[in-house]
């Protein structure tokens, strides 16, 4: 019991590879739940009463939620190996202020592009574009969001790169021809195995979103 380490969580969700990148960097073993979010389960419910969400990853029978704070707890409960946010405090604010950017923002604009149509596509669209844009000046010409290593703000934003071809194909658009340092930045965080094992196929993912974009484009 000394470290139970159970994660609840759902296997395309980008904010639950989230989690499973930083248990994978810090090398911590787990067991790994797989939740229905149709028919939730009594434990989810029980360790998660406020939001009922996923990803919920329980230490020694305490629970912690939303992925960003998860990741956050691994890294200061795990500081042996691995460190995810910089031990510096203006660089750590920092850090976190993109993650959260990535968190609010990202999210909405890609959900405009696969699950709606007509004018509301093209401004999600146009959103997401703008916001990509956005944090290829942030990258600058860095290898990755914190400097030389793969961190807090890489972490919290390559998941969604699972996702990519779903709205490539959904939305009708070209991710490479449009932010080409972010496509280059995925293919050097796919390179670590803690990246790489983790995402999901991307056309495994698209098949998933497509069926979801039927009931959701039907509604």
């Amino acid at each position: 019991m000394a470290n139970e380490v159970v994660l609840l969580d759902f296997w395309p969700s980008m904010f639950g590879m989230r989690v499973r990148i930083a248990l994978a960097e810090k090398g911590i073993k787990y067991e790994y739940k797989e939740e229905d979010l149709k028919n939730k389960s009594p434990l989810l419910l029980e360790m998660n009463p406020i939001n009922k969400k996923i990803p919920v990853l329980i230490h020694n029978g305490k629970p912690v939620c939303e992925s960003l704070i998860i990741v956050q707890y691994i890294d200061e409960v795990w500081n042996d190996k691995s460190p995810l946010l910089p031990s510096e405090p203006y660089q750590r604010a920092q850090a976190r202020f993109w993650a959260d950017f990535v968190d609010k923002k990202v999210y909405g604009a890609s959900r405009k592009v696969w699950s709606t149509t007509g004018e509301e596509e093209e401004a999600g669209k146009k959103e997401f574009f703008e916001i990509l844009k956005t944090l290829e000046v942030e990258l600058g010409d860095k290898p990755y969001f914190g400097g030389e290593t793969f961190g807090y703000v890489d972490l919290s934003f390559i998941t969604f790169y699972s996702w990519f071809h779903a709205y490539e194909v959904l939305g009708n658009i070209n991710i490479e021809a449009e932010c080409p340092k972010i496509i280059a930045w995925a293919k050097r965080c796919l390179q670590k195995e803690s990246v790489a094992k983790t995402l999901p196929d991307q056309k495994k993912v698209y098949e998933f979103v497509a069926q979801m974009r039927k009931r959701f484009v039907s509604e």
